[in-house]
C-alpha cells in the first residue's frame, strides 16, 4: 500500500496500514451479495514509527474515544459500491482525522472585560435589586401605608 502524507510532516508508511475488506450493506443490487466492498483500515497509533512521543499524546487526547484499548485507530468505509473508492475514502478520512488532530490549540490569551460591559452588569443588578425591594415585605405590596 502506498504511503499516505497526512500534514504537519507526517508520512504515514504504507507497511502501517491494514485494510480489511468485507461485504458491504446498502445498495448494489445482484453484486452485493458476492463482492466485498466495505473496508477496514487500521492504523497502530500506539505503535507508528513516525510520531514523536508529543504528537502520540496529541492523538490520543484527541482521538481518544475512536482509539481502540490498544491505541489502534479503526475507520470504515462502504458508502460506495466499489471496494477501490471506499478504499481512497477511508485513506481520505484517516488523513483528514489525523491532520486536524496533529494542529496544537491555540493558546487561550487573557482579556478584560470593557468598562461599558461591567457598569452594564452593576447596572442589571442595581436595578434586579431595587425592583426586589420595591416589592415589600410579607407579599403585600404598600403595605407601609
Amino acid at each position: 500500500m502506498d504511503d499516505l502524507p497526512v500534514g504537519r510532516g507526517v508520512v504515514i508508511p504504507g507497511h502501517e496500514l491494514t485494510v480489511r475488506t468485507s461485504r458491504a450493506s446498502g445498495p448494489g443490487g445482484q453484486g452485493v451479495n458476492t463482492t466485498d466492498s466495505r473496508v477496514e483500515l487500521r492504523w497502530d497509533v500506539a505503535g507508528s514509527t513516525v510520531l514523536d512521543d508529543a504528537q502520540r499524546a496529541r492523538l490520543r487526547e484527541r482521538l481518544g474515544p475512536r482509539l481502540t484499548a490498544d491505541g489502534v485507530l479503526i475507520l470504515h468505509a462502504e458508502e460506495h459500491r466499489s471496494q477501490h473508492r471506499n478504499r481512497d475514502a477511508a485513506r481520505a478520512r484517516l488523513r483528514d482525522l489525523v491532520t486536524d488532530a496533529l494542529v496544537p490549540p491555540r493558546p487561550r490569551r487573557p482579556t478584560r472585560r470593557t468598562r461599558a460591559s461591567v457598569e452594564r452588569r452593576l447596572d442589571a443588578k442595581r436595578r434586579r435589586g431595587d425592583r426586589k425591594r420595591e416589592r415589600g415585605t410579607g407579599g403585600r405590596a404598600g403595605a407601609e401605608d
